[in-house]
């Protein structure tokens, strides 16, 4: 079974995603929060970006500011959920984030998440745009309904 899991992960691709923030107009003016994003597609194929690095002279995450950065990850098929990581004191607010895939035709139709509220601290928070399988979605709710539950969106990185 070695032989098997070590063929798999041979033929997992390495993709560098754009993804640019529109800090909100109505954010904190300068920031010092550190921001993370994690996306990714309805395979769960995923990137994350610990800490977006600063622009150069550290003024990334500016209000009214849009900032590009370089995130590399597995390979996806659209682009379907993104959740940004806030800490600091700051309260820093995005207005969207937009993910570029690499690829002929990927860049034509970007997705883009729209925030503009402060993030909360310390959480992932974010949107989960990816279709459901239908027979799961039903025995997810079949499954609340005897125990008259929600269920909670499962973590970005989890």
């Amino acid at each position: 079974m070695a032989p098997f899991c070590a063929a798999q992960e041979a033929a997992v691709r390495t993709c560098t995603y754009t993804v640019k923030v529109k800090t909100s107009c109505a954010s904190p003016a300068p920031t010092s929060d550190a921001v993370s994003v994690a996306f990714g597609d309805a395979y769960r194929n995923e990137a994350y970006g610990a800490r977006l690095p600063s622009a150069p002279g550290g003024r990334a995450f500016e209000r009214c500011g849009t900032d590009t950065f370089r995130v590399s990850g597995v390979c996806g098929y659209g682009v379907c959920y993104l959740y940004l990581r806030r800490a600091g004191r700051d309260g820093w607010a995005p207005e969207w984030v937009q993910v570029t895939e690499p690829g002929p035709g990927a860049g034509e139709k970007p997705a883009t998440f729209y925030f503009g509220a402060p993030l909360p601290d310390g959480v992932w928070y974010g949107h989960n745009r990816c279709p459901k399988a239908k027979a799961k979605a039903a025995g997810t709710a079949a499954a609340a309904a005897r125990t008259n539950t929600t269920s909670a969106a499962a973590s970005p990185l989890g």
